[in-house]
């Protein structure tokens, strides 16, 4: 078989999840990514990134098909529909969002099989290989049940059509007529949790039950304007990153799906970046989501708050889920990678960099939750004033940037756009509400702030603010700077910057964060144009007053979307999504540039 036939692209996936975990199931049928018991916990299925030996869960029509994937409307139940010469057949994937005692800590994946016209052969074949496909596993038979054991985690597999052993592996074919069904229930069991078996009625029990939960959550949105469905199905994904006991979210449910192939930009995503993660809580309370900023406003109150300071900073710029700190990287040199594209990494050493961007997308997230949500408690003040305190002794050092490169600390105009936004808030919430604060010595580091990056983040030759200071290189992460308020989106030298921007880093829409060729950044290979910068793109041009273009911008940039409305982190030069899948950060920023383009549309 072809590497291309080894494995599906990445938007060729759907996602389904229960806030605690994620599966990504491809169009073909085979779930190639699923982790359990959460997300960063080790992969039982991860073909995605090794065909041969990450595992996976196929389950298909047994004759050649044509395939087409849907979400069942307004909810993450997944429907992958089989169409053949002799019948049409489906598959419902989801996993039941449960608060029952003990139920929760099965982390139930249901797969159930109908055929819906004519009559249908089916074939499965459940692979698990756990621990990112390095621990072995046994597979014992029990009354009809598989029990997959390895050495840290078991599962238990259901089925109401007969199993066959093979291997490490079960099988099983059989053959559907119109209005038959079958189902497959995966659960994680151990000691407190027994193997159970699932019949359909329990299956279409929690199907019900998981339809109405999605219904319920998505009917608390407010959105009632333009692109409702690819906002919604935004708001909807941003759900399913989040981690329910914490109240972390994850940036993506995936590790090292590449930038490039080929290239060395693979990363591990499934953790809390305080920037991505306070980003999606502006994002869902534009919508109106409430539950979900407080939920994330409890997790940066318990993990997130002023520590004794390290030489990153009081805050690191990502968490574990748990709200743990060590996340140190290492290469899994056993996986091959998609398509071969290595390396597989888990960790990611970039939580120790220092990124000042963070204070302000973080404190930004604070001051929109204590006006649109619930007024900050005491407490949680006098962590935002320790943070700022901070901020006003150092927002002037170099630091890595909000790309994360890894070319060396550098004076970066967005970090200290960023720090000023962070005092700016600060002394917004002072004000409104009459706290404590030390607010002549933020004012006078506001200030200074603005005066620099006019002066030093400006470039005479480019007529455009730069990257770095004294520097003349352009980078996407300036379009930040109307959409904070920190400069007229009118004003001429924005415009010109606008300009600018457009000559150098826009394609057809689509916009690159900078050249590493021009800026590098440490590491080898291109990378595609980034999405969230795309989104940016269209705001800016909405503050800018050029509607038509904003529209047709943003319009552009939802044919980029794979065929469930999912975005990776980026866009190939032909249009192919690259990178972890799918990415919170797109999926904020799209349901951002909607909301105020269509305000602005009226």
């Amino acid at each position: 078989m072809t590497d291309a036939g080894r494995y599906l692209p990445i938007a060729e996936h759907g996602l389904i999840g229960d806030l605690t975990s994620v599966a990504l199931v491809g169009t073909d049928g085979t779930i190639d990514w699923y982790c359990c018991p959460a997300f960063d916990s080790p992969s039982v299925f991860g073909s995605i990134l090794d065909a041969a030996r990450g595992g996976c869960f196929e389950l298909a029509a047994a004759v050649p098909a044509r395939t087409k994937q849907f979400y069942f409307p307004d909810t993450n139940v997944l429907i992958t529909r089989f169409f053949t010469g002799d019948g049409v057949g489906e598959v419902q994937d989801f996993m039941p969002v449960t608060g029952g005692a003990g139920e929760a800590e099965r982390h139930r994946l249901i797969r159930r099989v109908l055929c819906v016209r004519g009559a249908l052969p089916f074939r499965t074949r459940v692979a698990p290989r756990f621990d990112y496909g390095a621990s072995p596993h046994t597979v014992r038979m029990v009354e009809g049940l598989a029990v997959f054991e390895s050495e840290k985690l078991s599962l238990s597999l259901t089925s109401t059509v007969p199993l066959e052993g093979d291997g490490p592996d079960v099988r099983a074919d059989f053959k559907l007529s119109e209005g038959e069904s079958a189902v497959f229930a995966l659960d994680q069991v151990g000691d407190d949790v027994a193997p159970r078996g699932c019949a359909r009625t329990e299956a279409e029990e929690q199907f019900a039950a998981t339809v109405k939960y999605w219904r319920r959550w998505l009917a608390a949105s407010r959105y009632r304007g333009r692109w409702r469905e690819m906002v919604h199905r935004s708001a909807l994904t941003l759900k399913l990153l989040t981690y329910a006991p914490t109240g972390a979210i994850v940036a993506a449910p995936t590790t090292s799906l590449p930038e490039q192939l080929g290239g060395e930009r693979n990363w591990d995503y499934r953790y809390v970046w305080v920037r991505d993660a306070a980003f999606c809580v502006y994002a869902l309370l534009r919508l109106g989501f409430i539950e979900e900023a407080e939920a994330f406003m409890e997790f940066v109150t318990r993990h997130i708050t002023p520590g004794d300071g390290k030489r990153s900073g009081p805050l690191q710029i990502m968490y574990g889920i748990d709200g743990r700190t060590d996340l140190s990287e290492s290469e899994l040199t056993h996986l091959e990678g998609h398509h071969g594209s290595a390396p597989v990494r888990v960790g990611n050493a970039a939580a120790d960099q220092l990124q000042l961007d963070i204070y302000g997308a973080l404190i930004d997230s604070v001051y929109l939750y204590d006006k649109w949500a619930r007024p900050v408690s005491s407490d949680q003040w006098d962590d935002v004033c320790a943070l700022v305190d901070w901020v006003c002794e150092h927002w002037d050092q170099p630091d890595e940037g909000v790309w994360e490169t890894r070319g060396g600390r550098k004076n970066f105009l967005y970090s200290r756009l960023m720090c000023w936004v962070a005092i700016e808030r600060a002394i917004r919430m002072a004000n409104r509400r009459g706290l404590p604060a030390d607010l002549a010595r933020w004012q006078e580091s506001r200030d200074t702030i603005y005066r620099r990056v006019h002066t030093r983040g400006w470039s005479p030759a480019r007529q455009a603010f730069v990257q770095h200071e004294d520097g003349d290189v352009l980078d996407a992460a300036v379009l930040m700077m109307p959409l904070t308020k920190f400069i007229a989106p009118t004003d001429p030298k924005w415009l010109s910057t606008l300009d600018a921007l457009t000559e150098d880093l826009v394609s057809d829409s689509l916009v690159y964060r900078y050249d590493p060729l021009a800026s590098p950044d440490g590491l080898r290979g291109d990378e595609g144009t980034f999405s969230i910068c795309s989104f940016w793109y269209v705001e800016a041009l909405v503050h800018a007053g050029r509607l038509d273009e904003a529209r047709l911008a943003f319009e552009k940039m939802l044919t980029y979307a794979n065929h469930l409305g999912l975005f990776a982190e980026e866009i190939s030069q032909t249009g192919e999504q690259q990178g972890n899948f799918p990415q919170a950060f797109t999926h904020l920023a799209l349901i951002s540039a909607a909301f105020n383009l269509d305000r602005a549309l009226g």
